[in-house]
């Protein structure tokens, strides 16, 4: 072979390698831009996570000056095990049994429910106090892990736990306030958007979105803690004495409508919601309806005055206590002859209250009535108040009005029985009641606050005069209502004892006793209403519920700052302080 033929050759082979590497040069950047471009989309989505920013729920402070947390967070954890291991190393058993003696399990229980293979996550339990999963720490379990959680929290135990309600294990507000203002408790969680490496590593600089959380708000009440402190401990207190199956009571402002305390028994802890059944978690106060009794004359009978009807010099014959109309008896607790309109108010005369509710008519007395807002919703700011019952008057029967009168055939809640007494101490003027004050954001803005509203003006101003004149004359001797007096200041009241409807009969053993009032008479602060649901033996709303008006207001009005409208009851009153122990 010549020199020459085999230059050639080379050269051929030279070149056939240079297109050969040519060729496989393409074919790599075909597969690694052309294939991997286009599966580039599905492997991004696998390496892209989005995180929910949790946000810690706004508190609840009460309206007093202190502005004392009534419901806040608190960090705790949740405990969790990854079962596979346990069982794969014979464990389980034995983590299962310390887990349970730390926190108070049940072992078989415990042992059932994290018995499983094809899970790498179960719950042992939620919600558990710092300390006690420092505790579980020190113990380095194997498989036992901790994640950080938040639980609302109630420092206040069971006061006040029907106004505030309760949150459940979701986070969500399941009752009272919480329930009541969510949208403002819970706040606005945030978004992260990011991006992983092959270790599931957050890439910071891949980082796509983030919208920060917004925390949630405060909620401010207008219930002051150390009232709402008074109220709970004289109705605890009332329940027990009169071995009651239930009972209520509400401290309202007069001229706003604000509610300062509310309570209702029995109450529960809503630290421990799941252990309470619906009637403990049932706020009676605007939850429950009742025929009234004799506190519902106070309606018919200032009705009566500012439509002229009656004056209060008019007088009834009070039968001597048993009258036969529509064929039907009424009776009155004690007997009476002739009573002037003033002393059927005072001492509480069922036939002389029927007698005025006749004179005025079934039509009249009933848009009187709903004036007064019975059967309708006051609109307070908590979850499941009730209308209470007012039968339109086409089913009336003939004897209806003189029965509704004095509150049977009717019914009202606790809070709409105060509204009716607040309005009378309020010139003639239905508030509104409210329990939020307002609502602040976390960085001090207020985003809501109430104000005053006029629901209803059913008499006149100088009528409400003249009633409150009325009422001050119940507490007075010989009223029904004496035992509601306060040292030092004139009470305007009205006492009640209705008998409740067992098996569809009146019951001849089982009452509601309530006392409905307001003070000081001559210019009203406060209203309030106690109602207790079958005491025993005593049943009388003079007999049981006008004590503890008396009670609680004596403190109210000490703690609130309240002075008597005269010179002498000034005097009567600092006297009274000095000679107390």
């Amino acid at each position: 072979m010549t020199e020459a033929r085999r230059t050639t050759r080379y050269i051929w082979v030279a070149v056939l390698l240079c297109i050969a590497l040519a060729g496989l040069v393409v074919r790599l950047v075909f597969l690694h831009v052309a294939i991997q471009d286009a599966g580039r989309t599905r492997t991004v989505k696998t390496r892209t996570y989005r995180e929910t920013l949790t946000v810690p729920r706004g508190r609840i402070l009460d309206g007093s000056p202190s502005a004392n947390i009534l419901a806040a967070n608190i960090g705790v954890k949740d405990v969790w095990v990854d079962p596979a291991p346990l069982l794969a190393s014979n464990r389980l058993s034995s983590v299962a049994g310390q887990l349970a003696r730390v926190l108070h399990l049940d072992e078989a229980e415990l042992s059932t429910r994290l018995n499983t293979t094809n899970r790498h996550f179960a719950y042992v339990q939620r919600f558990v106090p710092q300390e006690k999963a420092a505790e579980l720490a020190r113990m380095k379990l194997p498989s036992v892990y901790f994640s950080d959680s938040m639980t609302r929290h109630y420092p206040q135990g069971q006061n006040l736990c029907h106004v505030l309600g309760f949150v459940n294990h979701d986070g969500v507000g399941s009752s009272g306030i919480e329930q009541g203002m969510e949208s403002y408790l819970k706040g606005i969680p945030g978004l992260r958007e990011s991006r992983l490496d092959g270790r599931r590593r957050e890439m910071y600089d891949r980082r796509i979105r983030e919208i920060a959380p917004r925390e949630g708000a405060d909620v401010v009440l207008t219930i002051d803690q150390n009232l709402q402190y008074m109220l709970e401990k004289a109705l605890d207190a009332t329940v027990e004495r009169h071995h009651a199956k239930a009972a209520m009571a509400i401290i309202q402002h007069v001229k706003t409508g604000e509610i300062l305390a509310m309570a209702s028994r029995p109450g529960f802890d809503p630290n421990q919601f799941r252990a309470a059944g619906d009637l403990q978690k049932l706020n009676r106060a605007i939850g429950y309806v009742y025929e009234p009794g004799s506190t519902f004359k106070v309606a018919v009978i200032a009705a009566a005055l500012d439509q002229g009807i009656v004056k209060p010099e008019n007088v009834f014959d009070c039968e001597n206590g048993r009258w036969l109309y529509q064929n039907k008896i009424l009776r009155d607790y004690h007997a009476y002859g002739r009573l002037d309109v003033a002393d059927i108010l005072k001492k509480s005369s069922n036939i002389g209250a029927a007698k005025i509710a006749i004179l005025m008519g079934d039509r009249q007395l009933e848009s009187s009535l709903r004036s007064f807002m019975i059967g309708r919703r006051l609109g307070i700011d908590l979850p499941g108040e009730e209308g209470g019952i007012l039968r339109p008057v086409a089913q009336w029967t003939a004897i209806s009005s003189s029965r509704v009168a004095i509150g049977q055939g009717v019914a009202v809640t606790a809070l709409q029985m105060l509204g009716v007494i607040c309005g009378i101490a309020n010139d003639g003027q239905i508030m509104r009641p409210y329990v939020v004050k307002e609502v602040v954001s976390a960085n001090g803005t207020v985003l809501m606050r109430q104000v005053p509203q006029v629901l209803s003006r059913p008499i006149r101003p100088e009528t409400a005069v003249l009633m409150r004149k009325l009422l001050a004359r119940v507490t007075e001797e010989g009223g029904t209502g004496a035992k509601a007096c306060v040292e030092g200041f004139t009470v305007a009241g009205k006492t009640g004892t209705a008998q409740k409807v067992v098996a569809g009969r009146y019951s001849e053993s089982d009452y509601m006793a309530s006392f409905a009032g307001f003070l000081p008479a001559e210019a009203p602060e406060i209203g309030m209403i106690i109602v207790v649901d079958e005491p025993q033996p005593l049943h009388t709303g003079g007999l049981v519920a006008a004590p503890v008006f008396s009670e609680i207001a004596e403190q109210a009005v000490r703690y609130l700052g309240l002075m008597p409208a005269s010179p002498e009851q000034t005097a009567m009153y600092y006297a009274g302080r000095a000679n107390r122990p």
